[in-house]
């Protein structure tokens, strides 16, 4: 029977095993760190009904009225108005760049149309182009705004009869009136996308040339660490060249996505965007001695930008340690140029940051691999 089944030799092989994890501590520490930086994100960065939005309060008079309809918006939670500003066109520059979710405008005879009883009206504009970061919003102004100047006039017990007629709330959807959200999802797969497959993709170029036995004459070639590193990463700017045209002609064909921005802004960026992600797969050639642990770092990357970029989840909706974590990753800035010059016609001035921090990922990526770069094999 010993030579059928033997507890002797399957104690060796389970002994012979855990040694191996033990040495493996990549691939043991993300057995570990995975599960883990899952439930940290499901459990405390995840939120599907964001509060707090960043607000821009456009009012001229600051009539009491005025003063307890912004409060009662702010006591709701959704919103947070961290900009007044005294004309629509700031307030239609900071919509467009993103800093703000929602533009409330009350109108300088706001106070008079009250008194008089003349169906006084407040504008709300939403950037819709994450429908679920409005919905819940707009979803409770009208009342809430309603009851609050009711309340203000002294009418506080008939707020609950005649809520829904003392106060018109006009509300403009911006970007996507009808909330459509493959108009906000289908922009967003193209940095997905592009994420996916440049970073796999690079992320093997050394360890690739180590497992094949060709190292040692790359490493003997007459090229610089920066000539190799170029040599490696160029070619993927062409695939990532061809996936961005296929992105972009299904999201018009198939999916109507409009496109109201600048097509050499847009594509500029793409650059910029694919040019950080090559860099960073081949940084993570750069630290990696097979091609398991590249794709194990690989994907130990790409889950939580993912998660933390709000291309899955609302942005706004994180806390506020998740959203500066949600800062580190490319993938966060390049979602908000490819929505704002796709749905909102964003000029260069409005994503200029965005482009900047991807520049900043190019040059920190860049170093790191020139450093981590080895000339030997040991």
């Amino acid at each position: 029977m010993s030579d059928i089944f033997s507890l002797v030799r399957l104690g060796a092989l389970l002994t012979k095993e855990f040694i191996q994890m033990r040495r493996d501590r990549l691939t043991f520490g993300m057995m570990l760190g995975v599960p883990i930086l899952q439930l940290v994100l499901f459990g405390y960065a995840i939120n599907t009904d964001p509060k707090q939005l960043p607000a821009a309060l456009v009012a001229i008079g600051g009539d009491r009225y005025t003063r307890a309809i912004v409060s009662s918006l702010e006591l709701t939670g959704y919103y947070r108005f961290d900009h007044v500003v005294a004309s629509a066109a700031e307030a239609e520059a900071l919509m467009a760049s993103g800093e703000v979710s929602f533009v409330v405008t009350i109108p300088s005879d706001f106070s008079r149309r009250v008194d008089r009883r003349d169906h006084p009206q407040i504008l709300i504009e939403a950037d819709a182009t994450d429908p679920s970061v409005a919905s819940g919003a707009v979803s409770t102004i009208s009342t809430v705004a309603a009851r609050a100047l009711l309340r203000e006039q002294g009418l506080e017990k008939a707020a609950a009869e005649n809520a829904a007629g003392q106060l018109d709330v006009v509300v403009h959807r911006r970007y996507n009136p009808e909330s459509v959200s493959q108009y906000n999802i289908v922009p967003g797969l193209l940095g997905v996308i592009l994420q996916m497959t440049m970073v796999m993709m690079t992320s093997i170029a050394l360890t690739r040339e180590t497992e094949r036995g060709t190292m040692e004459n790359l490493l003997a070639m007459p090229a610089s660490p920066a000539e190799i590193m170029l040599g490696k990463i160029l070619p993927y700017l062409a695939v990532g060249a061809v996936q961005v045209a296929v992105v972009l002609a299904a999201a018009s064909l198939m999916f109507s996505v409009p496109f109201t921005g600048s097509l050499v802004l847009l594509l500029s960026a793409v650059l910029a965007f694919v040019l950080a992600l090559v860099l960073l797969g081949y940084t993570i050639s750069t630290m990696s001695r097979t091609q398991m642990q590249a794709l194990q770092l690989t994907f130990f990357f790409f889950l939580p930008s993912l998660l933390l970029s709000g291309f899955m989840f609302p942005f706004r909706g994180m806390p506020g340690w998740a959203q500066n974590f949600g800062e580190f990753f490319p993938l966060t800035h390049f979602l908000r140029i490819v929505r704002a010059v796709m749905l909102k016609g964003a000029e260069f001035p409005a994503v200029a940051f965005e482009i900047a921090m991807l520049g900043v990922f190019i040059a920190a990526y860049a170093g790191i691999a020139l450093m981590r770069f080895r000339r030997t094999l040991d």
